[in-house]
């Protein structure tokens, strides 16, 4: 394995690491804001973030590399949730609440970890295989 090799492996990985990051941190987000509704009727709660990600060849490793295309928010409606004492619930007594649904962004959170360990496994195999190499080579 050339040091070129090794290298674009780092970078490839490197890539997806920091996509998986970002990912992380969009749902860390979401999670934070499950429970939270609006300070007053009318106003809009906290809308779920969903991250979308773009391959891009990179001519320097030959190779396509993964970036984060953007963050954008989630469509689905909101959830009604009956609290009159809220003070953002309406003259019927419901309070709009996020369209976060904390299942979702714990599948999504370990969906993301276990890609992220899948990366760091890679480049811990691809330094050993280049210590191998240089140890028979001494």
């Amino acid at each position: 394995m050339s040091s070129n090799e090794l290298t674009d492996i780092f970078s490839i990985s490197g890539s997806a690491l920091q996509a998986q990051d970002q990912r992380m941190k969009i749902i860390a987000q979401n999670i934070a804001n499950a429970g939270t509704s609006p300070a007053a009727p009318g106003q809009k709660p906290y809308q779920r973030q969903v991250i979308a990600f773009k391959n891009v060849f990179d001519k320097t490793v030959g190779a396509y590399k993964v970036e984060a295309a953007g963050v954008r928010s989630d469509t689905t409606p909101f959830v009604k949730k009956y609290d009159p004492s809220n003070p953002a619930a309406d003259k019927k007594g419901y309070v709009l609440m996020p369209n976060v649904k904390p299942l979702v962004e714990m599948m999504d959170m370990n969906e993301a970890s276990r890609s992220y360990q899948a990366n760091l496994d890679v480049i811990a195999a691809s330094r050993t295989m280049a210590s191998r190499t240089i140890a028979l080579l001494q």
